[in-house]
């Protein structure tokens, strides 16, 4: 389940590499407001992604600065996920040049 107004904030956050961001790339697995908190689970196009540690920092900090008044923030990485590209949106095909 996602919050629309999560994911916008989320749309701060770009995978290095690729220049996309996490929501059009289809990186988040979870967002969802509980309660007063936050929690995301976010995924990366690679299992040895060396990257994923500082996603999820950025990640944490667009919420940070998108919701100051949530209690908790929880991001986790989910590194046992089997990304492909099906999982992107329609806007992170067409940066990618794939549609």
């Amino acid at each position: 389940m996602s919050d629309d107004a999560i994911l916008d904030a989320l749309k701060k956050v770009m995978d290095p590499e690729l220049g996309i961001d996490v929501v059009d790339l289809g990186l988040v697995c979870r967002a969802e407001r509980v309660a007063d908190a936050i929690e995301v689970a976010l995924a990366m196009t690679s299992p040895a992604c060396p990257l994923g540690e500082a996603m999820v920092e950025e990640a944490r900090l667009a919420l940070q600065e998108s919701f100051p008044e949530t209690s908790s923030i929880h991001v986790e990485l989910v590194r046992d996920f089997a990304w492909s590209p099906e999982r992107m949106s329609e806007e992170g095909r067409r940066q990618l040049g794939l549609s």
